[in-house]
């Protein structure tokens, strides 16, 4: 069995000390920053953005709109929406940040974009979503915006792909975003505890109304072309 050359066990555990001290270092780094930048409760932060004004609410939509194009959540900002602008003003700021970044996608897709997001049509989930669109129209758009597990940014790009008009695609969109996007936004609100009982049921309401949605949706037969 061969020696370990001289002086490697000293500089292993020289290392092992440079380690464990700058972990202590680090440790320590983040416990001041923890208790020197000040933690905002959610009440504090809704009070920050009135301060702001209206540019807060353009800021917000316009951040929704552009992000949420591309394949980023978009429950996020409807959560957000809640949080920072209350019951009403958030369900609208949310509901036509949510509009304006579907209808983005659809034109961007379907001038531009064809081509390359089209051999996408072949795969499993976007094949579905396309035969249900082909099918049934804006219902299905709007069904389909009812199901969480159907990304968002998917079925604008595939209904841009699809035979589907533009105004059939918004009708749908607008149909199908209100009861999650209410349900949502009414639970970020919630966030800063001074949520009403009333406003609780009502996220209750739309939620079930999403889910009797999807339930017609299923029992009824696709229309054969």
């Amino acid at each position: 069995m061969l020696a370990a050359p001289p002086g490697t066990s000293a500089a292993r555990r020289t290392k092992t000390w440079a380690r464990l001290v700058a972990g202590g270092a680090l440790l320590l780094a983040l416990g001041v920053a923890v208790l020197a930048v000040p933690v905002l409760d959610p009440v504090g932060v809704r009070s920050w953005v009135r301060a702001v004004g209206p540019a807060a609410a353009v800021l917000f939509v316009l951040g929704h709109a552009v992000v949420t194009v591309a394949p980023f959540p978009r429950t996020v900002f409807t959560l957000s929406a809640g949080l920072l602008f209350g019951p009403v003003l958030g369900v609208a700021l949310s509901l036509g940040g949510t509009t304006v970044s579907a209808l983005l996608a659809f034109v961007l897709v379907r001038t531009a974009g064809r081509d390359v997001v089209a051999p996408w049509l072949h795969r499993g989930s976007l094949r579905r979503i396309d035969a249900r669109l082909g099918a049934r129209g804006w219902p299905a758009v709007a069904s389909l915006r009812l199901i969480p597990a159907v990304p968002f940014s998917l079925l604008n790009y595939a209904s841009a792909l699809s035979s589907m008009r533009l105004r059939q695609f918004l009708v749908g969109t607008a149909v199908g975003i209100v009861p999650g996007s209410v349900a949502v936004v009414l639970l970020g609100d919630a966030l800063t505890g001074t949520t009403s009982s009333t406003l609780i049921g009502v996220s209750v309401l739309c939620a079930a109304v999403g889910v009797v949605g999807l339930l017609v949706d299923a029992r009824t037969p696709l229309r054969t072309q």
